[in-house]
């Protein structure tokens, strides 16, 4: 039997030389040193041998079995050393190389074009302020001219919280004019203040339309501000962000809180004017809602409409963004769609 021992030993460790794969190397000890191995068959059939003979094979099994399990060992280090040299050893590495750059988050195109707007606004002299996304019923509307059962209000398709319960009733603002009240309401002027923010209007949506959008509300209150000037602010504005080539159209509209209103359109820049889906074939988009502030909503405010006058605007952001970015679908700033957000 110490024969039989010495025979499974060289014969272990010539096939542990040989092995140069790790899969390979558990193969080997499931083999020799395993529950069904031929030296644990030995060392089990040890009680069948005489005391003196018994304790001599087994001194010698145990041996054996500790100098496989420490050749075992040697040979799992060297082949991790080597999964680790083979590769610098096959191929030329230069160590001054830079890394591999990791990808990193970046603003969202919404985001950098509000950033945009609103340090355009700023070095034209406009504070910058910010209001609640659940607004009352009385800032949203009737305090901008627009009371219960005003026809106007269809023009908002609104999102409400709660209903029938007045002026008191909670809706998602839909718009940021609401800021226009709350201002003036603690300052008196001059003002002249945006309030950026996002605003909710249950509405379908297409090329040019969301229902959730953000929206950047401008006010400024003073004495002898005119027509004018808004004009000459929404002029300025259109010139920093699109350059002085960039065509602006000033058309009559509507709005209840301003007295006379105007609609503020910028050339289409995917067609350039010629006409496309985007622009209805008409070769502008609307970008824009402004006008004087009506007289009633400073009286509301108790600011007298007879000394002091102002005017109003909102701007739908992303649709600057399209006009920038020669977008030709909004609904693409809001499909989480990474191929298009890295292009910013």
């Amino acid at each position: 039997m110490l024969e039989q021992l010495k025979q499974l030993e060289a014969q272990a460790l010539e096939e542990l030389d040989r092995i140069d794969k790790p899969r390979e190397l558990e193969l080997w000890r499931v083999r020799h040193l395993g529950k069904k191995s031929s030296l644990t068959s030995v060392l089990r059939s040890l009680a069948t041998l005489p005391l003196g003979e018994r304790r001599k094979i087994g001194a010698q099994a145990n041996e054996i079995k500790r100098a496989l399990e420490s050749s075992l060992n040697e040979k799992e280090k060297s082949l991790q050393e080597a999964s680790f040299t083979s590769p610098l050893e096959s191929r030329w590495l230069d160590i001054t190389l830079p890394g591999r750059p990791l990808p990193v988050g970046r603003l969202h195109p919404t985001t950098q074009i509000l950033q945009d707007i609103c340090r355009v606004f700023k070095n034209m002299g406009f504070q910058t302020i910010e209001g609640p996304d659940v607004e009352w019923d009385y800032y949203n509307f009737e305090a901008l001219n627009i009371p219960e059962h005003h026809p106007a209000r269809d023009m908002f398709a609104t999102f409400w919280i709660d209903v029938g319960a007045g002026a008191k009733a909670r809706l998602l603002r839909t718009h940021t004019s609401p800021m226009q009240i709350r201002l003036m309401e603690r300052e008196r002027p001059p003002i002249r203040a945006i309030a950026p923010g996002r605003v909710y209007r249950y509405e379908a949506t297409d090329a040019t339309h969301e229902s959730v959008f953000f929206n950047v509300e401008g006010l400024a209150v003073d004495k002898n501000i005119s027509l004018g000037d808004l004009k000459g602010t929404l002029y300025e504005f259109c010139r920093c962000l699109f350059g002085e080539d960039r065509q602006v159209r000033f058309r009559c509209d509507y709005f209840p809180f301003v007295e006379p209103g105007m609609e503020v359109a910028i050339g289409c820049s995917v067609c350039d004017g010629v006409g496309c889906r985007l622009c209805g074939h008409s070769g502008w988009i609307e970008t824009a809602g402004a006008g004087m502030v009506h007289p009633g909503v400073l009286a509301r405010v108790g600011i007298d409409p007879a000394v002091y006058s102002g005017f109003a605007f909102g701007v739908g952001v992303e649709r600057i963004a399209m006009l920038r970015y020669s977008v030709d679908d909004i609904r693409l700033f809001y499909s989480n769609d990474l191929r298009f957000l890295r292009q910013f």
